[in-house]
């Protein structure tokens, strides 16, 4: 059929406009299905670059857009341990293995951290007299020291009752071999008014102050006096009050570590929790106990956390199984005083902690929420107060 030139024109320009039309439908369902992968496979920043190419651009960016992270608070990394010592079987498997042979699976821990603390349940001395009429006496020789420093123990607790098994002389020397690797200490001095004193430290724009007491000393001349060596003991707690009151006022955080309580009993006795919840009355931020050889529960008091018991950590292997248990417990702390803690269950071997399997491990975090006050730990040992 013949058409006219104009005809052929007018159908030519309409098909045109048909497959211009189909163009943009197709270019539209590819344009919305790369937003769709962009925010699936590339995050949201991705399908919003993909969108304004496709939109005109505001002027300024939203601030989402900027690059700028947003601020989060600082924290400090600690690290807590029950009772460490080097002593009899323990000292004769170090000569055997060295005295690196402890820390071979909490050496990474350590040393990733911003700060670990132990409880130093023994003199370091090759000299001294052995204390009267006690059952177990300590001596651990000097020579295992530096492997605790290099492990990454930063400080260590003198407020118990083995610091002084080889009396004055002895702990006088554990000093000097303290003092001698760097490694800080607390609940112990030349006088009361050093073993009453926090060690203050500095990690990440954030000043915390740790503390040593013991209620548990087996003789009065162990304690420290104005002009004599000894222990920080909190039978009556007034002078410790007063102690973290007044670092409240120059710290951050305040950190407690405390000699106490019933040896191999899983339950803190009354003294232990009074003794607690003064110090956080006072301005403690975060208590840590030992001396009862066992793992105990955690209990969170005006929003402060309590650990009763680390258990052994260095240590000889007891007959009684529980005494095999212990934790690495970490602690997450802010400027404002509030911690997030996590417990890592470990075994005590004879002179090395061993991280448990996780059936055994998670056993032991299921039994140690059952101890606790109010509490759930996770089974990545997150610990978490109880919704009521």
């Amino acid at each position: 059929m013949y058409q006219s030139r104009s005809e052929r024109i007018k159908k030519e320009r309409t098909l045109k406009q048909k497959r211009i039309r189909r163009l943009r439908h197709v270019s539209g369902v590819l344009f919305a299905l790369a937003i769709v992968f962009a925010a699936v496979y590339g995050g949201t920043k991705l399908a919003g670059l993909i969108w304004n190419q496709g939109n005109q651009a505001p002027a300024t960016p939203p601030p989402e857009e900027t690059g700028t992270l947003p601020a989060t608070d600082p924290e400090v990394h600690l690290s807590f341990v029950g009772d460490v010592m080097m002593s009899g079987n323990v000292e004769n498997r170090l000569k055997e293995k060295g005295y690196d042979f402890p820390y071979t699976y909490v050496r990474s821990l350590f040393q990733q951290d911003d700060y670990t603390i132990a409880n130093l349940e023994t003199p370091v001395t090759a000299r001294g007299k052995p204390a009267d009429n006690k059952e177990y006496v300590y001596k651990s020789p000097p020579e295992a020291i530096p492997e605790l420093k290099a492990a990454g123990v930063d400080l260590v607790n003198l407020a118990n009752n083995h610091s002084m098994d080889q009396g004055e002389e002895g702990l006088l020397d554990t000093f000097q071999a303290l003092d001698a690797n760097k490694i800080e200490y607390v609940g112990a001095g030349a006088n009361a008014e050093r073993a009453y004193s926090p060690v203050y430290v500095e990690r990440n724009g954030i000043t915390f102050a740790v503390f040593g007491f013991s209620r548990v000393v087996p003789d009065t001349s162990w304690y420290a006096g104005k002009n004599k060596p000894g222990v920080a003991i909190t039978y009556d707690p007034k002078r410790a009050v007063e102690a973290i009151r007044s670092a409240k006022a120059q710290a951050d955080l305040v950190v407690v570590v405390t000699h106490w309580g019933k040896e191999r009993v899983d339950e803190p006795v009354d003294h232990q929790v009074e003794l607690a919840h003064a110090y956080i009355d006072a301005g403690a931020d975060l208590v840590v106990g030992g001396h009862p050889h066992v793992l105990q529960g955690f209990e969170k008091y005006k929003d402060k956390w309590i650990a009763y018991s680390l258990g052994n950590f260095i240590f000889t292997r007891a007959t009684v199984p529980k005494t095999w248990e212990t934790m690495v417990l970490q602690a997450s702390c802010k400027k404002t005083g509030d911690c997030a803690l996590k417990m890592l269950p470990y075994y005590t071997e004879l002179g090395q902690p061993v991280p448990m399997d996780d059936e055994t491990g998670a056993k032991l975090l299921q039994r140690i929420e059952s101890i606790s006050r109010d509490v759930r730990i996770h089974p990545d040992g997150r610990v978490v107060e109880q919704e009521k």
